[in-house]
Order: C-alpha cells, then sequence, then structure tokens
C-alpha cells in the first residue's frame, strides 16, 4: 500500500472560531490520538489533505511530520466535510505501528456487465458497500474488487468467494456477506400487492351483499316505478 508525507503544524485552541481562521488560511483542523497518547490539535494543508484522498479516499497511510518533532506514523480514520458543500472540514489521524495489525473498512468496487442482466434482462444489485478486515498498515487493500460479469441470474458473489484473492487481509465480516448479485427483472413487480408476475393488475373483488339486501333493493325499485304508475293514471282522470 502505497504511503504518504504529510506536513503537520501544532494547533491552539478550538472551536469554530478557530476552525473558521485556519480554513481561510487554507488549512484544515485535524487532531492526532491513540496508542495511549494524549490527543494533539493539529493543522494540515488542505492542498496536501486534498491530494492524498483523492488517491486513496479511505484509511490512508501517511508519514505524519510534526513542526518541531519527530515523522509519525498514522492512518486517517475519519474526514469530515460540509453537509452542504462537500469541502473538507476536520480530520481525524491515529498513531500506528506499521508491524502491528488494524481493524479498517474497505470500500468494495464492483465492475463488469453481468451476462444475466446483458442476455437476461435481470438487474444488478450491489451488496455490502464496506468490509471490516484486520491486515497490517502496508498491506491494507486500496478496494476490494469484484468482477461481476459472470454473474447469471440468482447467483452472487458473496465473501467467501473472493477471500481467497485477498490472503494477506482476514475478513471480520459474515462469509456468507453478499458483495453483489443479479435478480430477476420483474422481482420489484411480483412483491406489489395486486400486481401479477408479467404486470397485469388482478381484477377487483366482487361486490359481496349482506343477504336479502338485493331482494329489498328490488322491491324498494318495484315500489318506486308503482308509484310513478300510480300517479300517472291519477294525472289521467
Amino acid at each position: 500500500m502505497e504511503r504518504f508525507q504529510l506536513q503537520s503544524e501544532p494547533r491552539e485552541g478550538a472551536g469554530k472560531g478557530v476552525a473558521r481562521q485556519l480554513r481561510m488560511k487554507g488549512r484544515l483542523p485535524a487532531v492526532l490520538y491513540g496508542r495511549a497518547d494524549k490527543p494533539v490539535g493539529l493543522s494540515l494543508s488542505e492542498v496536501e489533505m486534498k491530494g492524498i484522498l483523492r488517491k486513496h479516499p479511505e484509511s490512508a497511510i501517511v508519514d505524519l511530520s510534526i513542526a518541531g518533532g519527530t515523522t509519525i506514523n498514522a492512518i486517517v480514520r475519519d474526514v469530515q466535510r460540509h453537509p452542504a458543500s462537500g469541502k473538507l472540514v476536520h480530520i481525524d489521524l491515529q498513531r500506528i505501528r506499521l508491524d502491528e495489525k488494524l481493524r479498517v473498512e474497505i470500500h468494495v468496487h464492483v465492475s463488469g456487465n453481468p451476462v444475466g442482466v446483458k442476455e437476461h434482462g435481470g438487474i444488478l444489485e450491489h451488496g455490502t458497500r464496506v468490509v471490516n478486515v484486520l491486515c497490517l498498515p502496508t498491506e491494507i487493500p486500496a478496494a476490494i474488487e469484484v468482477d461481476a460479469t459472470p454473474l447469471l441470474i440468482h447467483h452472487s458473489i458473496k465473501i467467501k468467494d473472493i477471500a481467497a484473492s485477498y490472503p494477506q487481509v482476514e475478513f471480520l465480516d459474515d462469509e456468507d456477506t453478499m458483495l453483489a448479485g443479479v435478480i430477476p427483472p420483474n422481482v420489484e413487480l411480483a412483491a406489489v400487492p395486486g400486481v401479477g408476475a408479467e404486470g397485469a393488475t388482478t381484477a377487483e373483488p366482487e361486490l359481496i351483499r349482506k343477504p336479502g339486501a338485493e331482494a329489498e333493493g328490488e322491491e324498494g325499485a318495484k315500489g318506486a316505478a308503482g308509484g310513478k304508475d300510480d300517479k300517472k293514471k291519477e294525472d289521467k282522470k
């Protein structure tokens, strides 16, 4: 796994006001924690951080240089962004040792056009988007690659199907966790009440009347009709 050089400076103070001043100068507020040491407030170059995240969006390993101090091995643990603009807001870094295994989340990247989609009209269904693994910092994969090309309808790829391709990591999630699969094209329609497998709406249920309702209705109709006939006879007279 690629390691990145990252320069930092000690940061005094905290809060929105300090963070705003840093960002106006092209700097990002950050905190370094871990290994039973006291958390340290830092500021980072926004340009440098963007470059690292562009190459490795998750769990990047950095050789962190603190002004006036030594270089520390660290991992990017959390990246906070503004919910509206998407701009970087804050970075969390964790001290690590390169010879100790870490638990990290790795993104799942699904590629390929499945046979079940291309030839049979199926729908590609993505499973879990991230998986949890345990491995050395230098062996963290950039992503878990899943080739969905050979998948037919009702077929899927699970963690146990690709684990052998990543011998350097230990998968912590259930081995039957689905990463990608192909489902039938009408599976959603079949699940909708009143809609058949072919998409046709089923017939409405027959109206059930109370016993005697029909007779009462007929008598009422006859009575009404009779009343009209009597009125006509009176008019003729």
